[in-house]
């Protein structure tokens, strides 16, 4: 069958999650903290450096706050779907390790003549309390789903800057990089396998879409936010073209007062996150 048009509104949960001192450093590497010069990023890839306490970046609140569809999606090709666009609220900073309830709803189904896109939402709070610490947004594009006379969905404003950016930042890659990355939980062939990558369309695997954002998040952390996981509220970004393993991407960064625009970029130009929008709290 085609995609399961019955999903949206369904809701899965409350997921148990968790997570070790392990996974966050790892998760660092595996978006590139360190590589440039290993005693640059201590707080975040390590855990028993003098006078250093770990922190998390920012971005491990995706992967925090993952959880199981509310429902079947249908069945399609999984070398069709593309992530599209993610986004997340840190309620509040997230510790080295620790566990979070996951709730989730497909919220969303929209017809893009070429493709679907399916959008949901997740929400992951404190078990003892319930306090809100994260609330995750995706979309996943879903190629040759679409034409079925759906809304083609709303459509977000992002007036394009007509200035050089205030800050523009530049990290490289490494070529095992999806190798190291999908031992966080991403384990999609797509990234790994050169078969399902061809069968894609690609001439050899990508990048997760995840793993950019958070070479990004990493970026936009030290310039805007003093390298204080603390201050950095909201990331939202749509993702444009895919990255393949080694190459280097440049985060350009407008900035209006505690907001920032922002897109990223291959050094041939190509712009593999669009749309881009990040909050950082006041110090």
């Amino acid at each position: 069958m085609p995609l399961n048009h019955d999903v949206v509104g369904a809701e899965s949960g409350p997921y148990e999650r968790s997570w070790t001192s392990t996974d966050t450093l790892l998760y660092a590497v595996g978006v590139g903290a360190g590589l440039d010069d290993p005693l640059s990023e201590l707080p975040f890839t390590t855990e028993n450096s003098h006078g250093v306490r770990q922190g998390v970046l920012p971005t491990f609140a995706v992967l925090a706050a993952q959880a199981p569809a509310g429902g079947n999606l249908g069945d399609f090709d999984p070398a069709m779907l593309v992530h599209a666009e993610q986004a997340f609220e840190l309620h509040r900073p997230l510790p080295a390790e620790g566990r979070v309830s996951v709730t989730s709803k497909v919220t969303g189904l929209y017809d893009k003549g070429s493709g679907a896109l399916l959008t949901s939402e997740a929400v992951a709070v404190d078990p003892g309390t319930g306090e809100p610490m994260v609330t995750s947004r995706t979309s996943v594009f879903v190629r040759g789903e679409g034409g079925f006379g759906g809304e083609r969905g709303p459509r977000d404003e992002w007036p394009e800057p007509d200035r050089e950016p205030d800050h523009r930042l530049t990290y490289a890659t490494r070529p095992e990089q999806a190798l190291l990355y999908r031992l966080s939980g991403d384990r999609n062939p797509l990234h790994s396998d050169p078969a399902f990558a061809a069968r894609a369309g690609f001439p050899r695997p990508i990048l997760h879409g995840l793993c950019t954002y958070g070479v990004t998040g990493r970026a936009l952390l030290h310039t805007l936010a003093g390298s204080d996981p603390a201050r950095f509220a909201a990331m939202s970004g749509r993702f444009s073209a895919p990255v393949f393993p080694g190459d280097a991407l440049t985060v350009s960064m407008w900035v209006d007062g505690d907001r920032a625009r922002f897109r990223t970029a291959k050094d041939d130009g190509t712009v593999v996150i669009d749309r881009g929008s990040v909050v950082i709290r006041p110090a």
